[in-house]
């Protein structure tokens, strides 16, 4: 969450957002942009929607569904993830979601009196990942075709790219800089306010200001959190969350719990925080090597700074980190 001279939340993709901005009366046109972004690609990429342009895609049988520009970009976006992150973010998870019981929006799964959610019915067979290469993407034709069997999922990367493209959007509708934060993935456009946008990182971005965690500053790019202590469900064979491990088909067993990320784009951000709960330790030096800023939380507890991560004010305790100064968003993982 940030702190901002004006800001209103909303709901999107399932989960609460946060527009703010740094010049008093452009909230109600930063917010109709938003709220008109939030439209277009829920209609284009949601999973849960049977009139989605995505539905459509999954349900072709392996025949090429043309799409509008939105899911277009999306599906190429996460073709891209999945490449740079030799396959460990990978969009063709959807069947293994729905195999662990992740086959609606999740505020629609039911939930106990201990405030865990469940899936409906018993236990279920594990789908494999096909993998990313199993699906073409045509931009002359405007054409996404995936193999028979195959079901996309892109809530890795597809909500952050609409951070991205909302903060962009409605910073140069109303003139100012703003903040789009969609569940935790955050978009930072035009100027920044003097001293930077100060964001309370956390595990959950619905905890309050006193949960544990940190304050930061940002004046550009995008910040990404990615988490196995939150959209969490019981299933019958024991607690699923829904970052999925490709190699396994299965919730990723990670010695993080909680990963935030600093790039020069919140898509950018995301897919290096997916990632990295997938690798588990070996993320560290990946992210050290590419010099993004990265905050990672391990399952006792402990946080590890690294690529430059401000070290200071962390309620967590803090074990290894490096440079203490967060000044500079790098530009992000490459093409």
């Amino acid at each position: 969450m940030s702190q901002s001279e004006e800001c209103a939340t909303l709901e999107a993709f399932g989960s609460s957002a946060l527009v703010a901005v740094t010049e008093a009366g452009a909230l109600d046109t930063a917010r109709a942009v938003v709220e008109r972004i939030v439209g277009e690609f829920d209609h284009a990429c949601s999973r849960f929607r049977d009139d989605s342009e995505l539905s459509a895609v999954n349900a072709a049988a392996g025949a090429a569904v043309r799409v509008g520009p939105v899911l277009l970009e999306a599906v190429t976006v996460a073709l891209r993830a999945a490449r740079l992150t030799g396959g460990d973010v990978d969009p063709t998870v959807g069947r293994a979601l729905i195999s662990l019981g992740y086959d609606r929006d999740f505020a629609a799964l039911s939930v106990g009196e201990d405030g865990v959610a469940s899936a409906r019915g018993g236990a279920r067979s594990l789908a494999s990942v096909p993998g990313w290469r199993t699906v073409t993407v045509d931009p002359e034709r405007s054409t996404i075709r995936v193999a028979g069997g195959v079901s996309l999922d892109l809530g890795a990367t597809a909500k952050a790219l609409a951070a991205d493209r909302a903060a962009a959007s409605a910073s140069a509708a109303a003139g100012c800089g703003v903040l789009v934060s969609f569940g935790g993935d955050l978009a930072i456009a035009g100027p920044a306010p003097p001293e930077g946008w100060r964001v309370r990182v956390t595990d959950d971005h619905r905890a309050g200001f006193d949960a544990p965690g940190q304050w930061i500053s940002l004046s550009s790019g995008g910040l990404a959190t990615s988490s196995t202590a939150v959209r969490r469900w019981r299933t019958g064979t024991g607690t699923a969350h829904h970052l999925i491990d490709p190699l396994t088909g299965r919730s990723a067993d990670s010695v993080w719990r909680t990963v935030s990320v600093s790039a020069g784009s919140c898509l950018d951000a995301n897919i290096a925080s997916t990632a990295t709960i997938v690798r588990g330790e070996k993320a560290a030096p990946w992210l050290e090597a590419l010099a993004l800023p990265s905050r990672l939380v391990r399952t006792n507890g402990t946080v590890l700074h690294v690529g430059g991560w401000p070290s200071e004010g962390d309620d967590l305790p803090l074990v290894g980190s490096g440079p203490a100064v967060l000044s500079l968003v790098p530009e992000g993982l490459g093409s």
